[in-house]
């Protein structure tokens, strides 16, 4: 290196260069317990809630609940809300068969191509096929809450 000078790591490549001396590690070391009285004579550990300055003691375990976690009841639909299930479901099954029919029926050249689906045809399809049946787990869901409903009251 330049002037003859060897570069290493950390403090103990500063201290063989001469950049840290024996006056500034004292220094160092005093400023540090300045800091620390200083923190000390604060206060500050008088603020901290603890009795007698101790650490406060940590609460027992909970016994372990072999049922925490675990869903052991009948789900309970309200009135209202089973029966908006049910009429999702009948409204899924109207809405989605008259758009498959139509979709059948197609005779804008999007649907069909020369007799052939196309694309659009299947994607649709899809679409409704997917949506029937989820309307129609809805609906059954909504048929289960209003006949539970009927048999309690």
């Amino acid at each position: 290196m330049a002037d003859g000078l060897v570069l290493g790591d950390g403090l103990g490549a500063a201290w063989e260069t001469g950049a840290v001396s024996a006056r500034d590690d004292t220094t160092a070391e005093a400023t540090s317990r300045a800091r620390l009285a200083v923190f000390m004579g604060a206060g500050t550990t008088e603020n901290v809630h603890a009795v007698a300055m101790e650490v406060p003691l940590l609460s027992p375990p909970r016994p372990e609940d072999p049922t925490r976690g675990v869903d052991t009841e009948l789900m309970k639909l309200s009135r209202p809300v089973s029966w908006f299930l049910l009429a999702f479901g009948v409204w899924s099954w109207v809405i989605w068969v008259t758009f498959v029919k139509n979709l059948i029926k197609d005779s804008s050249g999007l649907a069909f191509d020369d007799g052939h689906p196309t694309a659009y045809f299947w994607v649709h399809l899809l679409l409704a096929v997917v949506s029937f049946v989820l309307g129609t787990v809805v609906g059954v869901i909504g048929l289960r809450g209003v006949r539970a409903l009927r048999r309690m009251s």
